[in-house]
């Protein structure tokens, strides 16, 4: 397990991965993140605190991954990085968050004044159809309008299933909307969803050279490329 790390490539950024309460919804079908949840309160902060006593503040940029959304990560946390992202100067913060959560996202954006909020969110896929029913994502997505209030957002592909045409309409769809997203490759993870080997040599080859350098585009071919992971 690995938990900070520097992004000195595109969206240069220190990244870490914080440990939190359990998931408020905990049930996607390709989620192995939730094997970091924890219910002690005190462990937690320990845990983060250390972690976030790593931060230099070089890039002005910090992006905060947790094994669930911003919302349960504990205040004491919270405030912490808080302080940090103000004494090191930290001008721009990324926060993962659910879906659900999209009415209260004024309350992590008041809580931090003095930096640029911007929300990540797991869309997956734009697929209705197949979030809720395969991945087991439950919510259904038809006003696009409302994924302003989101700076980025990440898309799972090559996964049993899914289809080329599917996956292109994805991208398509995700850079009309957002200002920034993440397309991550599947990786086997002892989970119920498998991945599909000829999307992904697909992808490599036809899809994955028109949009490398692509800045507003972060590709993980394997989910340890952001140098922090769970497995």
């Amino acid at each position: 397990m690995e938990r900070y790390n520097k992004i000195t490539d595109k969206n240069q950024r220190e990244i870490l991965l914080l440990k939190s309460f359990a998931c408020s919804y905990g049930k996607c079908a390709f989620c192995n993140y939730i094997l970091d949840n924890s219910y002690d309160e005190n462990e937690i902060n320990q845990i983060n605190i250390d972690l976030l006593n790593k931060i230099t503040g070089e890039f002005g940029c910090l992006e905060i991954i947790n094994s669930a959304s911003v919302f349960e990560l504990p205040l004491r946390t919270l405030e912490y990085i808080r302080k940090t992202a103000d004494e090191k100067n930290i001008k721009i913060i990324y926060f993962e968050v659910y879906f659900s959560y999209i009415k209260r996202l004024n309350e992590i954006i008041n809580f931090f004044p003095n930096q640029e909020i911007r929300f990540k969110v797991g869309i997956e896929t734009f697929d209705n159809n197949y979030r809720t029913k395969i991945l087991k994502k439950n919510f259904l997505l038809n006003d696009y309008t409302q994924l302003s209030n989101f700076y980025s957002c990440c898309l799972l592909i090559c996964t049993e299933g899914q289809t080329k045409e599917q996956i292109s309409n994805d991208i398509e769809t995700a850079l009309k909307y957002f200002k920034e997203i993440t397309i991550n490759v599947f990786i086997n993870n002892n989970t119920e969803i498998t991945r599909n080997e000829e999307l992904v040599k697909w992808f490599l080859t036809e899809k994955y050279p028109l949009l490398l350098n692509k800045k507003n585009i972060e590709i993980l071919i394997d989910n340890k490329d952001l140098g922090v992971y769970v497995q």
